[in-house]
């Protein structure tokens, strides 16, 4: 590690709306399933914020907040669909707060995850065709077309989130469009049949997601930061690739966006995790001099970034200061995101850009999903359980920060997931509860 590499990662970073990053490292998306089953945020996600704010990073991006209650990625989602009470606003207004300290930012990652929505949360969920997940236990439900007529409020609803986000102190937002919610599902041409406007060409698919871009900068204006996640391939075969990722990052480009994170796979391909998918994986041909990087995008943002004029994030592998500056410096890349080492280690991107210390890397303790109960095994199921059952103790230290309570060490991931799975199952219980007291309210 250089100074010189720790100069890079200090140095501001102005976004083309003008907000500027005091340095350029960024805590990434990462689901927290807080929220009670009103679907507010509250101290929990309070406490988590303000101490990933004091943790150095320039901007933090929430989880996914919904912008569909009937539509969520897990249960203790953050649900935002409807104009917000003085109550509710102010608990948003907290969050905002809390994730602001330290001269921090914070944005609001807003996501629909269409037919990735478990079909405990909705057994008829809408996507862009009738296409199911392919993943075995019959955790998610065919989908259901959704109509003109529904896209068109679902564009809406995007940009009125994006509106109350900057009301409640948000200082930008990132739209997802990656790892197979819903945005994903339509830029995808393996989950999108349509024939109509928004099916078909390239320029089809990406219509939504333009749409969305364009509604969010005409509500929030031109000073307010707008990101967008991008799959650069879904690693699947028939999918969203490399070809469409560079003509969807022109128009973003076009369309204002501020700052586009590179990212990639899906619920079946979850390359974004570093996990084996149930299928092979389509790899993107890449040059061999950044394939042997650290970082799992790095490649192929490094190839965008030489024709891009938005700056470019990317998220995923990154461990140490030299191999952040380096793609920064030799890349051309604008932002490093950081997310599983701030759940274990909530400072230490703040020792990294004081005294250049690497990010830890949790998974050497956690195991290899390939290992899971000492088990090489080609059953898809047992294949996907493992995998999750790792992401639960990731969840479990958020659970932890978000109680003001110190990380625990303990590996026992499968015993993790058998909690986890306890904890949704009753918290959609309360859900159900919630929304069946809401519908037996009078309107006033």
């Amino acid at each position: 590690m250089k100074n010189g590499d720790l100069h890079t990662l200090n140095q501001p970073l102005t976004l083309p709306c003008g907000t500027v990053m005091k340095n350029r490292m960024v805590k990434a998306a990462m689901t927290e399933g807080l929220a009670a089953p009103d679907g507010l945020p509250n101290e929990r996600h309070a406490k988590l914020y303000r101490t990933w704010a004091e943790g150095g990073c320039a901007v933090l991006i929430t989880g996914n907040v919904m912008i569909d209650g009937s539509h969520l990625e897990r249960p203790g989602n953050v649900i935002l669909d409807h104009e917000l009470d003085e109550a509710e606003r102010s608990a948003f207004s907290a969050w905002a707060e809390a994730g602001s300290a330290e001269g921090c930012q914070v944005w609001m990652q807003l996501s629909h995850p269409g037919r990735q929505t478990p079909k405990s949360v909705n057994p008829h969920p809408k996507s862009a065709s009738d296409i199911k997940l392919r993943l075995p236990g019959g955790q998610f439900a065919r989908p259901e077309p959704l109509t003109t007529g529904e896209i068109g409020q679902l564009v809406e609803r995007f940009a009125a989130a994006a509106l109350t986000a900057k009301e409640c102190g948000f200082s930008g937002v990132q739209i997802h469009g990656a790892h197979g919610y819903l945005i994903s599902q339509f830029l995808s041409p393996s989950c999108n049949r349509r024939e109509d406007e928004w099916g078909g060409s390239i320029e089809n698919r990406a219509r939504f997601l333009r749409k969305i871009v364009s509604a969010v900068r005409e509500k929030t204006g031109r000073n307010f930061a707008i990101s967008v996640k991008l799959n650069s391939s879904d690693f699947q075969k028939g999918g969203f690739g490399p070809e469409d990722a560079r003509q969807v990052v022109k128009w973003l480009q076009e369309g204002g966006v501020d700052l586009i994170e590179i990212s990639g796979g899906t619920y079946e391909q979850p390359r974004m995790l570093e996990f084996e998918g149930i299928e092979p994986v389509q790899e993107i041909k890449t040059r061999a001099s950044t394939r042997a990087r650290e970082a799992f995008f790095l490649a192929f943002a490094a190839e965008l970034a030489a024709q891009a004029r938005a700056p470019l994030m990317v998220t995923g592998g990154f461990r140490t200061a030299a191999g952040m500056a380096e793609a920064i410096a030799a890349d051309g890349i604008s932002a490093i995101g950081v997310g599983r080492p701030m759940c274990g280690d909530p400072g230490c991107v703040g020792r990294m850009l004081k005294q250049g210390a690497d990010l830890p890397r949790f998974e050497k303790s956690l195991g290899s999903p390939r290992s899971f109960l000492g088990v090489n095994s080609p059953i898809r199921l047992i294949k996907i359980v493992a995998s999750f059952s790792v992401m639960a103790w990731y969840y479990d230290q958020i659970v932890l920060l978000g109680d003001g309570l110190e990380n625990d060490p303990d590996t026992r991931t499968f015993t993790r997931f058998l909690a986890l799975q306890g904890r949704e199952s009753k918290w959609m219980k309360a859900r159900r509860a919630w929304l069946e007291q809401q519908r037996q309210v009078p309107a006033d």
